[in-house]
């Protein structure tokens, strides 16, 4: 199996300024979007210089090893591996021949044709050392533009191929090509920094480097920065459809991120409003699970004019659960990452916000928590519609018999979790507070339906949105 990544990417062209401190704090900034694996690569006067390890951004790269990495021109990835092994040969950037010239690649995404892709780079000869849809989509590039000795072309006659979500950036010399697949499936955004232009899978790390941001990178579209400035843009051919992972504004995005030109905080904010219309209840306490459920909580409390509080405090030096590679470290982390307030919850009825539901095994240590602190009831409130189908896009969510949503209607999803009751917001109120038209949400885990064709959902769960 390929080895799938939900991560975060970031690229910098600067004039004058070393890259690697700007990627540094990139990185960091999407440090919640992968926590495996993380490096970084520059090129300095036609040479290629790149570092790798496993572990978090600060971990990994010391001052001496950001000096070491020379030149005005770098990427830098963070992995989160959704299928495949925790190796560094699975870590990003990887390093490839684009004929004679040492180039690297990061891309944040999956794949659906990975298998057949890779059988036809593989009958042409071409050697695969890892087992990544990142390195496929690098070989698929390298091999047309041995034809066609220009990197613009190669990388436009080579993703029509590559059918899935994906955003990459590859290094070459001194430019920077950043692109993104047809249906906008995964986020990549542009904008300035100090000095330069800089492109990352979200707003907040254009911010976090002295930045700002100037705008998305068009569904489709191949932008090419050098010498710190954006020096063209040119297109995939596609249909002009579109599909945005509807996960982002769910989860995977930091509140203070920007996605489409629509707040996550915002989305989230009017998720909560959403659902205290549509699921009211008789409580004394709206509690987030922190920290991803904070803002749909407050618009819950908002809505509800129940009182809000913050009765579970996260161990800040705790991983995102969700991301953790197994459900056994996802499982063990819980009552660790989180500890009720001594006496907040004793006597009292609880609404519990959740951003959403997968698997349900920590939604369910978490209920357990909140009763063992003395809540007399505990409700839970879901600001995304029930999770029933996997995700071939690039989040961890393969195989449907893990979804706890997958055959049981809400009062067995609440059984299953150990809540009083369990209510998921509806499939009109989540586009409502997205804001985009539903046909331009990739919407596949909720509804089974998929922007373009999975070959292991052939002519399975292909239900219309009118069902849900």
């Amino acid at each position: 199996m390929p080895a799938r990544d939900h991560c975060g990417v970031v690229g910098v062209s600067l004039q004058g300024k070393g890259a690697a401190p700007y990627l540094f704090r990139g990185l960091r900034a999407l440090q919640h979007r992968g926590q495996e694996s993380s490096g970084i690569a520059t090129t300095s006067h036609g040479t290629l210089h790149h570092r790798k390890g496993l572990g978090l951004v600060h971990e990994i790269f010391s001052q001496e090893m950001l000096d070491a990495l020379r030149g005005s021109t770098g990427i830098g990835h963070v992995r989160y591996p959704t299928t495949g092994s925790t190796d560094l040969e699975n870590a990003q950037p990887i390093v490839f021949k684009l004929r004679d010239e040492d180039a690297a690649l990061a891309a944040n995404g999956d794949l659906v044709n990975y298998e057949r892709i890779r059988r036809r780079i593989q009958t042409q000869g071409v050697e695969l050392l890892g087992n990544a849809d990142t390195e496929t989509i690098a070989q698929a590039i390298a091999l047309e533009f041995n034809h066609t000795r220009d990197l613009d072309s190669a990388i436009r006659r080579a993703c029509p191929e590559l059918v899935g979500g994906y955003a990459v950036v590859l290094i070459a010399g001194n430019r920077i090509y950043a692109f993104r697949d047809p249906l906008g499936i995964r986020p990549l955004v542009y904008g300035t920094v100090d000095g330069g232009v800089a492109v990352a899978s979200e707003s907040v790390a254009l911010e976090l480097m002295g930045g700002k941001l100037i705008r998305d990178v068009l569904p489709g579209e191949v932008i090419v920065l050098e010498r710190g400035q954006l020096a063209r843009t040119s297109r995939i051919p596609s249909s002009g459809e579109r599909a945005h992972c509807m996960f982002e504004w769910v989860y995977f995005s930091r509140p203070d991120s920007i996605a489409e030109g629509v707040p996550i905080y915002d989305v989230r904010h009017r998720i909560g409003l959403r659902l205290a219309q549509e699921s009211p209840v008789e409580a004394d306490l709206v509690v987030p699970v922190p920290d991803s459920a904070r803002p749909q909580a407050l618009g819950f409390a908002e809505g509800s004019r129940i009182p809000y509080a913050e009765a579970l405090i996260k161990n800040r030096f705790v991983e995102r659960t969700f991301i953790l590679p197994d459900q056994k470290r996802r499982e063990s982390e819980v009552r660790v990452k989180l500890h009720p307030v001594p006496g907040l919850l004793k006597g009292k009825r609880v609404v519990l916000l959740d951003d959403s539901i997968v698997r349900g095994t920590t939604l369910r240590e978490i209920v357990q928590m909140v009763r063992g602190a003395g809540a007399t009831k505990v409700d839970v409130r879901i600001g995304c519609p029930p999770i029933r189908a996997p995700c071939y896009f690039g989040v961890d969510m393969k195989d449907r018999q893990q979804l706890v949503a997958t055959g049981r209607t809400e009062a067995e999803v609440a059984q299953a979790v150990g809540a009083d009751s369990v209510h998921y917001l509806s499939m009109p109120g989540l586009v409502q507070a997205i804001t985009l038209p539903a046909e331009n949400l990739c919407l596949g885990c909720l509804t089974g339906k998929y922007p373009v064709d999975v070959p292991e959902e052939h002519h399975r769960f292909q239900r219309s949105l009118e069902e849900f």
